[in-house]
């Protein structure tokens, strides 16, 4: 009997991360939950309060302490990385937050979420990783490669760090059988989206939001053994925004 395969998720709560562990849970995997929030009983999913870890991303100490909690739940492997949990702060009213108007203690907390916890996820579950020869994706975003008029400069400036921290993590993994890929999501339609998105959707070629399961099936794509010769991609999930 074929072991059960095993993700760990972060920013599971909602978005693309809930449509991820709904992908992840119709194909029979086991999957291990991360988000700020305690598990909610409304997610439908099997073994989910188990299977839930609560983990505050900006808060570096929590992040690496957690790893140990995960550790735990896992038996010694672990078949994929999923760092998809993000923070895009935004000013009073919804206004962007450029390089002039972010207070330096929001890109420190930006930069934790986004991008530093990618790193201590990913070293801390190295063991794991390698002796499943597994997958990451590190989820980064459109903004990442252009000044995105509602994303701050903090939020953009993380996903383009994390962009270039796949490319460092397929180089290093690589010998070690691990791929690392990422996604750059553009206009998707989750709770993250802010008022005024409907003017960038009706420039786009495709002429329609992208929907949580698309991207969710890009992730999976990308853990599975379909792209067994793909490490160090960023595959632009955006319905050719980048164009």
């Amino acid at each position: 009997m074929p072991v059960q395969r095993t993700i760990v998720l972060t920013g599971a709560s909602r978005g693309i991360g809930h449509a991820t562990v709904k992908r992840f849970s119709a194909e029979g995997w086991r999957v291990l939950s991360c988000s700020r929030q305690p598990f909610d009983p409304r997610c439908p999913w099997p073994g989910g309060e188990d299977n839930h870890i609560q983990i505050d991303l900006a808060d570096p100490k929590k992040t690496i302490a957690a790893i140990e909690v995960i550790r735990s739940k896992l038996n010694g492997r672990l078949d994929a990385l999923v760092n998809n949990a993000g923070i895009s702060p935004k000013a009073e009213a919804g206004g962007r937050l450029n390089t002039l108007t972010t207070d330096l203690r929001t890109w420190g907390q930006v930069f934790h979420v986004n991008f530093f916890a990618s790193v201590i996820l990913a070293r801390g579950l190295m063991e794991e990783l390698i002796e499943a020869k597994g997958a990451v994706v590190n989820v980064t975003s459109i903004a990442g490669s252009r000044v995105h008029p509602f994303a701050g400069a903090a939020y953009s400036t993380s996903k383009a760090a994390l962009a270039a921290l796949t490319r460092e993590m397929a180089h290093d993994f690589g010998p070690l059988g691990v791929r690392v890929n990422a996604i750059a999501p553009g206009e998707v339609e989750t709770a993250i989206l802010s008022p005024g998105t409907d003017k960038i959707v009706a420039a786009l070629p495709i002429q329609r939001l992208g929907q949580p399961r698309e991207v969710a099936d890009a992730i999976w794509f990308l853990c599975s053994d379909q792209s067994s010769y793909i490490s160090g991609a960023e595959l632009q999930v955006n319905g050719a925004q980048h164009v």
